[in-house]
């Protein structure tokens, strides 16, 4: 059976997609065999959606579509919004069924959610409700920023009120011009009490060619 973790992140635009990536190709250099699953996304360009797209480039094994992602919807908007538009509603055991046909591939999934920890999903669940039906660790993607501090430890509190175990952080920086970055980061490795697993500096086009994790990265891995 798989060991599968969960990424969410602070906020929309904080770089879930890019570290979730890197997860992927960090475990696969382990000698996993990995898959990356996006339960829903909401924003498409040209007919593709990126996050999708890279999950997948960045993955070692292949699955079907709607196995690595059951829900797509084409204007970027809340999922819950933008299926009730397109007259469905995200239905969770439908992502639980696809999440299991994966963990039976794989040695590691990484799934990673839409927006933040807490983003409706349909009518009458959230992001919190999907991460408890598959019953994962999550790991926290802070965008270092102005604000990050009470974004990132709300966040932390709403993870950890639902039953599920913080796994670790990930510090990327978001804006160049953020004053006391490193300040920051060791106020929420205090207040977060969890591994932080990597820090990615700010880069201009937002997609670092190669993320280097922490030695704690090996523990997430860990089959035993």
């Amino acid at each position: 059976m798989a060991r599968s973790y969960f990424v969410t992140g602070t906020d929309t635009g904080v770089g879930k997609t890019t570290v979730s990536c890197a997860l992927l190709r960090a475990f696969a250099a382990q000698g996993k065999r990995v898959i990356g699953m996006k339960p829903v996304v909401a924003g498409s360009e040209n007919g593709k959606w990126p996050d999708v797209e890279q999950l997948i480039a960045a993955s070692n094994i292949s699955a079907a579509r709607e196995y690595v992602n059951p829900y797509a919807f084409d204007p970027p908007i809340s999922p819950h919004i933008a299926a009730q538009q397109a007259g469905i509603e995200i239905d969770l055991t439908v992502i639980q069924r696809a999440h299991q046909t994966l963990s039976n591939q794989a040695d590691i999934v990484i799934v990673e959610g839409a927006g933040g920890f807490l983003v409706p999903v349909n009518q009458t669940q959230n992001g919190a409700d999907l991460v408890c039906a598959l019953n994962l660790p999550v790991i926290l993607v802070v965008g270092m920023r102005l604000g990050c501090l009470n974004h990132a430890l709300l966040t932390a509190q709403a993870i950890r009120i639902s039953g599920l175990p913080l796994a670790g952080w990930v510090a990327n920086g978001i804006d160049s011009q953020m004053l006391a970055a490193a300040e920051n980061v060791a106020t929420l490795e205090q207040g977060l009490d969890c591994p932080l697993l990597g820090i990615i500096p700010f880069t201009k086009n937002g997609y670092p060619e190669k993320i280097q994790f922490f030695d704690c990265l090996k523990a997430l891995g860990s089959t035993e």
